[in-house]
């Protein structure tokens, strides 16, 4: 593939990486030039995934790591920063679909299960790659909102305020760390595909959003993502989003 990206040099750490948008994404930093580490809560799948990568020439390891565990999250950045010695772009992609059912019939498990790996899971991998990045006085993260972070939908309200959650907790830290060198950016809306196949930015909260991504949209996906990572933007004091289009 032609990649107009360089990351040469430069390591990246990817959750949710055993399939999906992630394993997209985590293609394209090693396409580009990353030594790229992909985490997922099914390990073998993600080590499989990682192998592969390995295989094709890339610089790639496999880490099993639920993000809704504060060890498990540290021994996964512990480990990317041991194995490749730095650690300057993640996409915190990990994430979990609420069970559908009204707020009232919601149960508390499903709440904390919701919030814990999409909030309280992004927080806690954002907690310990700026810990490495502030270090080497330099980084990027881009965390994944979705759609859902600028919308409401009937019966997944846990997964909603999750990602609601995590635009704030984006906007709080690309304000706290711009000055030691470090970005923090989301991608908010995904893009939707025309009759015709071709793909648009989805401009009103209210179209329906696709819960799996298709293989034929990954690529402008993954590629919009690394773009949000490299962007050399100066945050205002309002924060900064980078959207996928």
């Amino acid at each position: 593939m032609n990649n107009p990206l360089d990351y040469n040099g430069k390591v990246a750490l990817v959750t949710g990486a055993a399939a999906g948008m992630g394993l997209a994404t985590a293609q394209a930093f090693a396409e580009a030039g990353a030594a790229v580490a992909l985490a997922d809560f099914k390990g073998d799948a993600v080590k499989a995934a990682a192998e592969k990568l390995a295989a094709d020439g890339h610089k790639a390891i496999g880490i099993r790591c639920d993000v809704s565990d504060d060890s498990q999250v540290a021994a996964m950045v512990d480990r990317t920063v041991a194995e490749f010695g730095r650690l300057d772009a993640a996409f915190n992609n990990a994430g979990v679909m609420a069970k559908i059912a009204p707020i009232a019939d919601g149960s508390r498990e499903e709440w904390d299960r919701v919030i814990g790996i999409n909030l309280r899971g992004v927080w806690t991998c954002m907690k310990h790659e700026l810990r490495h990045m502030e270090r080497q006085g330099s980084g990027a993260i881009v965390n994944n909102a979705s759609v859902g972070a600028l919308t409401g939908n009937p019966g997944i309200a846990s997964y909603i305020a999750s990602k609601h959650g995590v635009i704030g907790l984006t906007r709080t830290a690309a304000l706290e760390y711009v000055k030691r060198g470090i970005r923090a950016s989301s991608t908010p809306r995904l893009a939707a595909m025309s009759s015709r196949g071709t793909s648009k930015c989805i401009p009103k909260p209210q179209r329906t959003f696709p819960l799996a991504v298709p293989a034929n949209r990954r690529k402008s996906l993954r590629r919009s993502c690394g773009f949000a990572v490299q962007a050399q933007a100066t945050l205002s004091a309002m924060g900064s989003q980078w959207t996928v289009v």
